[in-house]
């Protein structure tokens, strides 16, 4: 009966979402609601249980997308995304400049929120096609796609990643790890593979490019705004310190777990909160010192405004994950998911892959299917066979495939890119499920490799 309870909670929060346009936190409140009440926990007992839930994944990941996101915020401030794509075509060449930008933008730039490195990567990609040859927007346009949100499912600090990560308990040093092993062999991977789809016909300028005379003034104004600010702009090596020291420190505690050295010091600078936290002040004080105190003040109000919307579609996974442990809900899972040959290590890879891709398909938005996956997930995860690191990469292999047309990251794409709507089917709906498979093997491999 409480499968019935469940699949009936999760459909209604699809149609809230999909049909009647409600607010994704209302829409997984309502469900969480539903499936405490009808599945036994009781009325006050299920509000209780949303609110406890909630306390605990905000104390797991609160302050850590807090961090992230004004990070992200004031490394757009200062400019160093734009910088680094610069230096990357004079040092490569363009032909290169797809495969460098996807890896790059898995690797370093998972800490900007995947809109604002759309808006940034976007006029770049742009500018660089035509140095490619015939074929370079759709290339690009694909290395985006691959870059900014394969970052932002498996690699530290991604929004997506640190979800997954709090909702199922997992160090942040072995995401990280792990992340890296699987992020930019998936961009990168995809990348070429989408050139040799390009190379066969896929793209036909005619109907797949939308150039529009709007999108050709913002880009000249966008242009002469950057020259004017260029001389304020820290160096590139400087402006992504940043990020690059956060990512070394929580490394090297992850590092030091795996050889067993204990050191409190060690254990105090690659905590993952102090590291973004690091990150953060030292990206502040580098604006403040070469933006000035407006600019700045205005990169952090965005960050913040950001936040707050993130935290509690967070905190409202945590919920519904809460309320799922007090049901006899997880005995069911942990029964479908029990693992106990090589084969089901597969099946439970594949299943925590689906449950994750049909949530993100008709909800339209990585995070929320994320979220969802890994708080229906979270409380068997103790019955797998599986290491938990390698459930939450399939988790985000799956959220990530096929982002479409439900989404909005999906037209801002089609406008800021100068393509048609068939257009962005090819080179962000086709891209993100071509990302989605290639990673899966390599999961699948590590599912075997790393102890559960």
């Amino acid at each position: 009966m409480i499968i019935l309870h469940a699949s009936i909670a999760i459909l209604g929060v699809l149609l809230l979402i999909i049909a009647l346009k409600v607010e994704p936190v209302i829409a997984l409140v309502l469900g969480s609601l539903y499936l405490g009440i009808a599945g036994g926990i009781g009325l006050a007992e299920t509000v209780e249980v949303i609110a406890v839930g909630f306390g605990e994944i905000m104390a797991e990941v609160g302050l850590l997308i807090g961090f992230g996101v004004l990070l992200g915020a004031l490394l757009y401030a200062l400019g160093a995304l734009q910088k680094f794509v610069a230096l990357l075509l004079r040092l490569l060449g363009a032909k290169r400049l797809p495969y460098a930008m996807s890896a790059a933008l898995t690797t370093l730039f998972p800490s900007i929120y995947v809109d604002v490195q759309l808006v940034l990567a976007s006029p770049l990609a742009r500018s660089a096609a035509p140095h490619i040859g015939r074929g370079g927007l759709p290339l690009l346009a694909g290395s985006l796609s691959a870059g900014i949100l394969v970052g932002y499912v498996f690699v530290v600090p991604g929004l997506g990643t640190l979800s997954i990560a709090g909702l199922l308990d997992i160090p942040l040093g072995t995401m990280l790890i792990f992340g890296l092993i699987v992020g930019p062999v998936t961009a990168v991977v995809t990348t070429f593979l989408f050139s040799l789809v390009l190379r066969r016909g896929f793209w036909t300028p005619a109907n797949d490019e939308h150039e529009t005379q709007a999108l050709r003034d913002a880009e000249q104004a966008a242009e002469e705004q950057d020259e004017e600010h260029a001389a304020a702009m820290p160096p590139l090596g400087i402006s992504l310190l940043p990020v690059i020291v956060p990512l070394l420190l929580i490394a090297s505690g992850a590092i030091a777990s795996a050889v067993e050295v204990d050191n409190s010091v060690i254990a105090f600078v690659s905590n993952p909160v102090f590291a973004l936290f690091l990150g953060m002040v030292g990206a502040y004080v580098l604006a403040r010192r070469t933006l000035g105190r407006d600019r700045t003040d205005d990169a952090v109000t965005t960050g913040l405004s950001t936040t707050g919307q993130i935290l509690l579609i967070t905190g409202i996974g945590g919920s519904l994950g809460a309320v799922i442990g007090e049901t006899t809900l997880d005995q069911v899972l942990g029964d479908l998911f029990s693992a106990s040959t090589g084969t089901s290590v597969i099946l439970t890879l594949l299943l925590a892959w689906l449950i994750a891709a049909l949530l993100h398909f008709a909800i339209g938005s990585i995070s929320v299917a994320a979220i969802a996956a890994a708080g229906i997930l979270a409380p068997v995860l103790g019955s797998l066979d599986v290491a938990p690191v390698v459930v939450g990469l399939a988790i985000g292999a799956g959220a990530l495939f096929a982002l479409q047309v439900n989404s909005n990251f999906f037209w801002m794409f089609q406008s800021l890119l100068g393509i048609s709507t068939q257009g962005a089917l090819k080179a962000l709906t086709f891209v993100t499920a071509l990302a989605s498979v290639v990673a899966m093997p390599i999961i699948v491999a590590l599912g075997f490799l790393v102890p559960a």
